[in-house]
């Protein structure tokens, strides 16, 4: 093998490790998918920036904006819910779409109303994030398309990409708020309200984009039950999945057939149920611990307790989310290599030790080396449990029992917001970053403990229905 073809296959290597190749290959509706993700993000993490601090500009107490975050959450659990649950069956593109909708709204009343339960309101129809991360029911519908459009092999990487770019999205919305803020507060002189409410006009017209991005998606990101029923109505024989793994071997094909209401509600199977069960307490744990810190509230910490201003805030974020959004490329190979449990635990324990020392030392100097140090590990964990999640359940199951855990997350989150802020009241806002990092590192010890084998044998399972498929597939075709 000459120099020339040793460096091209060292290159491919290369990109097959980062999961570059399998992005190129993904369809464009994966594509899409990402870019939504991306300008989503950016939108979170330019209003999440703000939040506390606008809030506390319209005369409202710590006490009262912690109380604004946990209802902001505790509503969109019942958007969520009932939106996940049903997307299936009434159209995920549709739901989608109706959610950046929403959220174009929420930003335009942001900006005319100063009112809080207005806001509130707002907050809770549009997907206005406290914490700069995903709530609503976009990331459980995208995740089950990216499933279905993606074969078992390429999940670890086509999630690792897709979720890198969230923490992309929140760095570049940070810095990019940060920056416009300091420009309209030090040089135009202009009022911090009205300064704040510029970026909400800047979240609205985000919600306009990610409503163009959605519209150009196919067909084919619906469910295999709802391609059939297009097909059928259509007469069109070409409307199929993709991948056709909504339709394996296992699934109940003679169930009594269900009408009305009951004809939206997925099928879940027992087995699911305990699984979903376990992994649902677990991640009620992680996310009521990273309820207590949401990046509002770790904004606000820096800006009061060292005097960062939003310009600076924004650059550190920005800093912090970019690293953590790179380290996601190493836990994909990592996951490739120890499983997606292993790469979970071994990558997010550190990250919780790092965040409880945050506060301790008092000094600036020491809050920001952890914070990069948690930076540095704390989204490892997200591809490979998007991953992990993919596989533990079936195929027809995922965008229900996606939503379902992420409902469960966002309602134990959404207790954690109100608690921070009547520790900020108090002057104890320390107190909520050492609660949360202890909480954090129970979940990864009860995690491991819990799923260390489970996932194994779930791929040995989804391995088993895609060869009896290929076979029933072959088989008809010889007949």
């Amino acid at each position: 093998m000459d120099t020339g073809q040793q460096q091209s296959s060292l290159c491919r290597r290369v990109l097959e490790e980062l999961g570059l190749v399998s992005v190129y290959n993904s369809s464009t509706d994966v594509k899409l998918l990402c870019m939504q993700r991306f300008v989503r993000l950016f939108a979170y993490g330019a209003s999440t920036l703000i939040l506390v601090s606008y809030l506390e500009a319209l005369g409202n107490t710590k006490t009262r904006i912690g109380l604004f975050m946990t209802l902001t959450l505790a509503g969109d659990v019942c958007i969520s819910f009932f939106l996940t649950l049903f997307a299936d069956a009434i159209g995920r593109k549709a739901i989608l779409a109706l959610g950046a909708v929403l959220m174009a709204a929420s930003g335009i009343i942001f900006v005319v109303s100063g009112n809080y339960w207005v806001l509130l309101i707002a907050a809770i129809c549009g997907v206005i994030s406290p914490s700069g991360n995903e709530i609503g029911p976009f990331r459980a519908i995208e995740e089950s398309i990216v499933a279905q459009l993606t074969a078992p092999e390429n999940r670890s990487d086509i999630y690792a990409w897709y979720n890198l770019l969230g923490p992309a999205g929140t760095a570049f919305g940070m810095i990019t708020g940060g920056w416009v803020l300091d420009y309209l507060i030090e040089r135009l002189r202009w009022d911090y309200v009205s300064s704040y409410r510029v970026l909400y006009m800047v979240y609205a017209a985000i919600g306009v984009i990610k409503l163009m991005l959605t519209l150009l998606l196919s067909h084919f990101v619906e469910s295999g039950k709802k391609q059939e029923q297009t097909r059928l109505r259509n007469g069109n024989p070409e409307t199929a999945p993709l991948l056709n793994d909504e339709t394996t071997p296992g699934t109940p094909t003679g169930s009594p057939h269900k009408k009305g209401l009951r004809a939206l509600l997925p099928e879940i199977s027992k087995e699911s149920v305990s699984v979903v069960f376990n992994l649902s307490l677990l991640f009620a744990l992680d996310a009521f611990a990273s309820g207590l810190v949401p990046l509002s509230w770790m904004t606000f910490f820096f800006k009061t307790q060292y005097g960062l201003e939003e310009g600076k805030l924004g650059t550190v974020f920005f800093i912090t989310s970019l690293v953590a959004a790179a380290s996601m490329l190493v836990a994909s190979a990592l996951a490739k290599r120890i499983g997606n449990i292993q790469t979970m635990v071994f990558t997010h324990l550190p990250s919780s030790m790092f965040l409880a020392l945050i506060p301790l030392r008092h000094q600036v100097q020491w809050s920001l080396v952890f914070l990069i140090l948690r930076a540095c590990t704390h989204s490892m964990d997200t591809a490979p449990r998007s991953a992990f999640l993919a596989t533990i359940v079936l195929p027809e199951e995922r965008t229900a029992v996606m939503g379902t855990i992420n409902v469960v997350k966002t309602t134990a989150q959404s207790l954690g917001p109100v608690i921070t802020g009547v520790l900020a009241d108090k002057d104890h806002l320390w107190v909520s970053f050492v609660c949360a990092g202890i909480l954090k590192a129970c979940y990864d010890l009860g995690l491991l403990a819990v799923f260390k084998n489970k996932e194994r044998e779930r791929e040995l399972a989804e391995q088993r229905r895609i060869e009896e498929e290929h076979e029933h597939e072959h088989e008809h075709r010889c007949a």
